[in-house]
């Protein structure tokens, strides 16, 4: 028989061991979770947003022999890639007030831009061939066929205008993200885009202030003592709230192509924004939760808690720096009443074959 001491040794280590056992298998329903959301998350953004299906594009010359998403440019076959993710990112700006023949006006109460316009426009892509993150920085006063409807919500037709007014002509919400969903595809060769985040450009100083804040080599000068900016180019400053929010949103309307000066700024800020996010969920994985649960206050996506997880998880072994930040090239005129960037096709039509596409001999069996 076994004596009191022994009973108690045994019970304890029968305790211990259920305990283990139990954690362990907490631990592996968990990572089962995460598992299946992450695959659940995959399957979601393999589907295109609504409307940019299509695939069929006019880039490069005809060719009967060539195979479905496959195209001929300069004379090699290229097969687009089907694995890649690529989510429409906008930033809107309610509070947009313009001057015209010296009258004021705000996007937010205009009929026609109630929506509020997408100041920021980026288009992310995921490409998992080559564990990299891309990021093409899209001009808000790129003219392209945009789809205006009345007050009433009553279909126009598709007008020349700057690309960021799509946004306004819709509710604010889903509607409005459909359509600039619909508006970017179109402008890139009906390339199909799998997401979409809107986000208010209120979002910035609690997202920036959520890591800490971000530090930057200031790209131009930015004074304006109305709002508390002084900064001087080639100074090294850690924005810390509404400061970031005037760095990524200010821009001087006197000077011209006032808006490329600005767009530069929110090259760098999101480059800088991406790489610390990225440093801190590497850490620890609760800063992307503390994020995303930030943001959702201000964002109208269609990228569920599923596909949050596996990009949050899958994002962290891909590499994004400022060389994978890429610009349309084009010209900038002065138009009637405001600036218009004109997009130089060729260039976009070479930036669409290398980043969607790939060549026939190096696509992944």
């Amino acid at each position: 028989m076994l004596d009191k001491e022994e009973t108690i040794e045994k019970k304890k280590i029968g305790i211990g061991a259920t305990t283990v056992l139990t954690i362990f298998a907490i631990v592996l329903v968990v990572l089962g979770i995460v598992l299946v959301m992450r695959m659940i998350g995959k399957g979601n953004l393999a589907m295109a947003v609504a409307g940019t299906e299509e695939t069929e594009t006019d880039i490069g010359e005809e060719d009967e022999g060539l195979k479905e998403n496959q195209i001929l440019y300069r004379n090699q076959v290229y097969t687009l890639n089907s694995d890649l993710i690529t989510i429409l990112i906008m930033g809107i700006d309610k509070e947009t007030v313009k001057t015209v023949g010296g009258q004021s006006w705000s996007a937010e109460d205009a009929d026609e831009f109630g929506g509020g316009q997408a100041d920021a426009l980026f288009l992310a892509l995921i490409n998992p061939h080559d564990k990299n993150v891309y990021v093409i920085a899209i001009n808000r006063n790129a003219m392209v066929d945009v789809d205006v409807f009345d007050k009433d919500g009553n279909y126009q037709g598709v007008f020349t205008k700057q690309v960021a007014l799509q946004h306004g002509y819709g509710d604010g919400g889903e509607e409005s993200c459909l359509r600039q969903v619909k508006t970017v595809s179109r402008m890139f060769h009906n390339i199909p885009i799998h997401a979409y985040a809107s986000i208010s450009m209120d979002a910035i100083p609690e997202l920036n202030d959520a890591l800490g804040g971000i530090t930057v080599e200031v790209l131009d000068d930015i004074i304006y003592p109305e709002y508390d900016m002084d900064l001087h180019q080639g100074e090294v400053v850690t924005l810390m709230g509404e400061k970031a929010y005037w760095y990524v949103r200010l821009r001087n309307e006197n000077v011209f192509n006032s808006n490329e000066l600005r767009l530069q700024r929110q090259k760098q800020y999101l480059t800088t924004f991406a790489a610390e996010a990225k440093n801190q969920a590497a850490a620890d994985i609760r800063t992307a939760v503390k994020l995303y649960q930030t943001v959702q206050k201000y964002m109208v996506t269609d990228i569920d808690l599923n596909s949050f997880t596996y990009l949050a998880t899958e994002a962290l072994d891909y590499e994004f720096d400022v060389e994978n930040l890429y610009s349309l090239q084009g010209e900038v005129v002065q138009g009637n009443l405001f600036e218009e960037f004109y997009i130089d096709d060729d260039a976009l039509q070479e930036l669409i074959v290398k980043l969607f596409y790939e060549p026939e001999e190096d696509i992944p069996n």
